[in-house]
């Protein structure tokens, strides 16, 4: 079962390895990420930053897909990362049963405007978050659990 979908540049850090999983009691981390796998140290520092006791996959935008539509995640409390929002729209596109989508880190960019304390965002970021709305996919922005949920929608240009 999903628990949570999240876009965050860092992926695994505090917020997320310690209060989100342990917000969300996951027991299993995916990372649907294409250029993370083709960097060995940063993979490395994923697998240290993993919380004890939690199973931590990482996979292609496209093999993370056929992974939940097989229906072979569904034992575990899964926690879902991507480091973008491409990625993460990649990914809806390829799951539809992927309804809603936590924005927490962005960061920022010659090309970004600023939205929230830590989403930044490009306008190819603003028209795929917009098609995704236009598909009934929910997007919030929450740093943390214990802050206040905002929708997308108030905070785009």
């Amino acid at each position: 079962m999903i628990k949570l979908v999240r876009v965050d540049h860092r992926l695994i850090h505090g917020q997320v390895g310690f209060t989100w999983t342990k917000f969300l009691d996951a027991d299993c981390i995916l990372i649907a990420s294409d250029d993370l796998l083709t960097d060995a140290i940063k993979m490395s520092a994923m697998k240290m930053a993993k919380p004890s006791g939690v199973k931590l996959v990482m996979k292609s935008i496209e093999d993370s897909a056929k992974a939940l539509n097989s229906g072979v995640t569904d034992k575990y409390k899964l926690f879902i990362l991507s480091e973008s929002v491409e990625d993460v729209y990649r990914l809806v596109k390829l799951v539809p049963t992927i309804k809603e989508i936590n924005l927490g880190g962005m960061k920022n960019g010659e090309d970004r405007k600023q939205v929230s304390k830590a989403v930044h965002l490009s306008e190819k970021d603003v028209a795929m978050i917009k098609e995704l709305i236009s598909e009934g996919v929910k997007l919030t922005v929450q740093l943390v659990p214990d802050d206040q949920e905002v929708n997308i929608v108030k905070l785009l240009p």
